[in-house]
C-alpha cells in the first residue's frame, strides 16, 4: 500500500545501523559488568544480598525476572544470555531478518538488564542505567534491514537526546552558582567521581578556557537540542555538535556509557547526506547500496515497503511512548525538576541530568589494613588499592569507560553522604575475611589473600599537582590527612589469623 510509505525514512539508514548496533555494544559491556562484579556486590554472599533485598521489598519491587527465586547461578546465566543476544545485534545477524527478530531481540536485552537494574539497588543507581533501558526498548521499533527505518521512531530518539542534553543544562542553569558565573569547570576535571588520563591536564588548563568550556556547554545543551528537530543539515549539525562535546568529556572522564550513549542517540538526526558530506566513505544512499549486495533465494531488497503489520505495532509503540512523555516533558520546565527520574515502573520516557552542582574539593576515603596485633600508629598500615578511583599519588588515572566500575564510584560519594552506609561497612567486613570475591574488585590487596587483623577508613583531601610540584616530586596527586573517618575494626579474637 503507497500510504504506508509515509512512515518510511530510507535516508537514515546509516543512523539505524549506528543505533542498532552502537546500543546493542553498550548492552555487551553493561551485562559484562555485571557479570564480572554483581555476585560480589549483591549476590548471595554480596555486600547487598539480593535475596535480603527481595524479602524486604516484597511486592514493591519493580519488574524482575529474580521476584520468583534469585541465586548467583541464574544471574550470570541472564547476563551470558544478554551477552549473547547483544553480540549478534552488534554483528547484524537479527537485522537481516524481517522486523520482528531485532524487535524481540532489543526487548529481550531490555527486559533482561531491567531485571538486573531492579534488584541492584544502590550499585545500579545511576541515570545511564534507565538511559539504557529507554533506548534499547526504542530501537527494537527501527525494524530490520528489510524495512527502511521509521521516521516516527527517529523522532521519538531525538526526543530522548533532547530530554538528556536539555534536561541537563536546566540542571545545572538551576542548580550550583558556579554554572551560572561560568567557573564550574575551575572545579570538575580535579574533583569528578572517576578522573581519566587527560583529567589532571585538562585541569591545568587556563582559567579563560575553563569559562569558554562552560559556556560552550550551555549552548550545546540548552541551545543545540533545539535543532535536532531542524530540516536538514540543520539537524544533522546539531548531532555533530553533540557528538563533538560529548567526546571531550569522553577524553577527560569515566562517566560509565552516559557519554557514549548521547553520541550513539545523536545519530537519530543524521541522514544518509549528512553522513555522506562528512566522511564520503559512508555511502549517499545506504539502502541503494544495501540492496545491491542482499542476495540469495527469497532475499527482500534492503528498503522495501514495510509489512502493514509491522507499522501497526511501530504506531502503537509510537503512541506509548507519546503518552508517557507527558510528565517528563512537564518536569523539563518545572521549577522542582527531578533529576534522572522514572515516572512508571517500565523505566520508559524518564527524566534525565547530571552535575547540577560541582564539588569543589576532592574528600577520599582511604581504607588501610594491618596485621599488627594492635590498632595504633605504630601498626604497619597498609593501603587498598582501587582500580579507578584515586589512591597512590604517582598513578596515572585510567580510561575505564565504557566500563563501570562499580565499587569505585560509589566510593565517591561516601564523604558526600555518609562514610556510614550498610554496603561499606560489609565491605570492611569482607576485608577481614579476605573474601576472595571482594579483593578481585580491586587493583591491590597488600596482605596477598592473607587475612588482615584491623581495617579502618581515613579521609585526605586530594588536589591535582601543579606542573612545577609534578616535576619535583613525579607525583599527579598532592594529599593531605584530614581524620579517621572509621576507627580500626576487627573480626572476634578467635576469629583472628595466626601469625
Amino acid at each position: 500500500m503507497e500510504w504506508t510509505a509515509w512512515f518510511d525514512a530510507p535516508e537514515y539508514e546509516f543512523a539505524r545501523q549506528v543505533l542498532q548496533r552502537g546500543i546493542a555494544a553498550v548492552y555487551f559491556v553493561a551485562f559484562l559488568s555485571s557479570l564480572n562484579q554483581f555476585p560480589a556486590l549483591l549476590g548471595e554472599r554480596g555486600l547487598l544480598p539480593v535475596p535480603e533485598f527481595l524479602a524486604r521489598a516484597g511486592r514493591r519491587v519493580r519488574p524482575t525476572l529474580f521476584s520468583w527465586r534469585y541465586s548467583d547461578g541464574l544471574l550470570r546465566a541472564v547476563c551470558v544470555t544478554g551477552l549473547v543476544i547483544a553480540g549478534l545485534l552488534v554483528l547484524g545477524l537479527p537485522q537481516q531478518g524481517p522486523p520482528w527478530v531485532p524487535l524481540l531481540a532489543f526487548l529481550a536485552l531490555w527486559l533482561l538488564y531491567m531485571s538486573v537494574v531492579n534488584v541492584g539497588q544502590t550499585f545500579y543507581g545511576f541515570g545511564w542505567e534507565m538511559l539504557l533501558l529507554e533506548a534499547g526498548f526504542t530501537v527494537a521499533f527501527l525494524g530490520s534491514d528489510q524495512t527502511p527505518p521509521p521516521w516516527t521512531i527517529l523522532i521519538l530518539l531525538a526526543w530522548l537526546v533532547f530530554r538528556l542534553e536539555f534536561g541537563a543544562g536546566m540542571i545545572k542553569i538551576r542548580g550550583g552558582r558556579e554554572w551560572r558565573d561560568l567557573t564550574a569547570l575551575y572545579y570538575h576535571h580535579e574533583t569528578q567521581p572517576m578522573p581519566g588520563p587527560l583529567s589532571r591536564q585538562a585541569h591545568l588548563l587556563p582559567k579563560a578556557w575553563h569559562r569558554l568550556e562552560v559556556l560552550g556547554n550551555h549552548a550545546a545543551q540548552l541551545v543545540v537540542p533545539f535543532f535536532l528537530f531542524a530540516p536538514q543539515p540543520l539537524a544533522g549539525a546539531a548531532a555533530a555538535v553533540i557528538i563533538v562535546t560529548q567526546l571531550w568529556l569522553v577524553a577527560s572522564g569515566n562517566f560509565a556509557w552516559l557519554n557514549w550513549m548521547a553520541i550513539l542517540l545523536a545519530f537519530a538526526a543524521v541522514s544518509d547526506p549528512v553522513a555522506h558530506a562528512l566522511v564520503p566513505a559512508i555511502p549517499l544512499d545506504w539502502h541503494a547500496a544495501a540492496a545491491g549486495a542482499a542476495t540469495g533465494a527469497g532475499s527482500q531488497a534492503a528498503g522495501s515497503q514495510a509489512p502493514v503489520a509491522w507499522l501497526v505495532v511501530v504506531g502503537l509503540a509510537t503512541v506509548l511512548l507519546l503518552v508517557l512523555s507527558y510528565r517528563p516533558a512537564e518536569n523539563l520546565f518545572s521549577h522542582y525538576q527531578l533529576m534522572n527520574a522514572a515516572f512508571n515502573r517500565w523505566q520508559l520516557v524518564n527524566a534525565y541530568g547530571a552535575f547540577g552542582s560541582v564539588t569543589k574539593q576532592r574528600i577520599e576515603i582511604v581504607v588501610e589494613g594491618t596485621l599488627s596485633a594492635e590498632p595504633d600508629e605504630a601498626a604497619d598500615w597498609r593501603e587498598y588499592g582501587f582500580r579507578g578511583k584515586p589512591g597512590d599519588v604517582r598513578r596515572v588515572p585510567r580510561q575505564w569507560a565504557p566500563y563501570h566500575l562499580r565499587l569505585d564510584w560509589l566510593m565517591w560519594f561516601l564523604p558526600l553522604r555518609s562514610v556510614h552506609e550498610q554496603w561499606f561497612y560489609a565491605f570492611l567486613g569482607k576485608l577481614l575475611e579476605a573474601d576472595r570475591p571482594t579483593l578481585r574488585l580491586l587493583r591491590q590487596d597488600p596482605f596477598g589473600g592473607a587475612r588482615p587483623r584491623w581495617v579502618r577508613a581515613r579521609s585526605f583531601l586530594y588536589r591535582f599537582a601543579t606542573r612545577a610540584e609534578f616535576r619535583a616530586t613525579g607525583q599527579r596527586w598532592i594529599r593531605i590527612p584530614l581524620h579517621e573517618s572509621i576507627p580500626p575494626l576487627s573480626l572476634p579474637p578467635e576469629d583472628w589469623p595466626e601469625n
